[in-house]
């Protein structure tokens, strides 16, 4: 239930297009897609029933499918959501599109995600761009803000960044990643690699275009993200011209 004054949140992120096969399958999989907050069947699988499907990917189906490029983010005092949407617009255009050579499936920590399967410079350079260039329309994190971070199991840097950035992995703590599960219990672990490995096996060990980027919003604290903007990367001159 929405607060009196529960301010809106932003984020910006990397999202493929809607009707990219790769969404499709993530929205499947996580059984919501973001773009029109629509809930979707579950993929079946032979591991997991649909209860413990459901379970396990609670926390990557509020956010929607994404890869983090600047954390979810208060507007500052002083700012307009209309302030935020053009500056959105000028970054997309005057970065151009790239592509991941190759990503892979893993485990970080008890989840699983997507990631290059090797270091990726541009990628790096997107989000260090990113996230400086929203900074200044980011309200300070709040005391309650801080602590769900458990700054206390972050390293000195990470807690640094926290404070500075709003968000501990920036940098060179920063890693890309897709999510495509919450924590996953150990015993379950080997099961759900092989249904993920199943899942999204066309897109395993092949490139990764980045050409599109989403302004996603969460109109009140808890709930889903929804994305409020997709912009194709790359064209400032055409954008200026047109």
């Amino acid at each position: 239930m929405k607060k009196v004054n529960d301010p809106v949140r932003y984020t910006i992120y990397f999202a493929p297009p809607a009707d990219d096969r790769l969404s499709q399958t993530a929205a499947r999989w996580l059984g919501r897609d973001a773009f029109n907050s629509g809930a979707l069947a579950w993929t079946e699988t032979p591991a997991l029933d649909g209860e413990q499907q459901m379970a396990l990917t609670a926390e990557p189906r509020r956010y929607g499918f994404h890869g983090t490029l600047k954390a979810p983010f208060e507007l500052a005092a002083g700012r307009s959501e209309a302030e935020l949407i053009a500056a959105f617009d000028e970054f997309a255009a005057e970065i151009e599109p790239f592509e991941v050579p190759e990503i892979t499936l893993t485990e970080i920590g008890p989840f699983f995600a997507l990631v290059p399967t090797r270091h990726c410079v541009p990628l790096q350079n997107l989000a260090e761009q990113a996230v400086r260039r929203f900074e200044p329309f980011r309200a300070p994190l709040s005391e309650a803000d801080i602590a769900r971070r458990n700054p206390e199991k972050l390293t000195q840097r990470q807690r640094e960044y926290l404070t500075a950035w709003g968000y501990p992995y920036v940098f060179e703590e920063f890693q890309f990643h897709l999510t495509l599960t919450g924590p996953v219990p150990d015993d379950m672990r080997g099961a759900m690699q092989e249904t993920l490995e199943a899942a999204f096996d066309e897109f395993i060990g092949k490139p990764l275009a980045i050409s599109t980027l989403a302004l996603f919003v969460e109109p009140h604290r808890g709930a889903p993200f929804t994305v409020h903007s997709l912009l194709p990367l790359g064209g400032a001159t055409t954008r200026k011209i047109a």
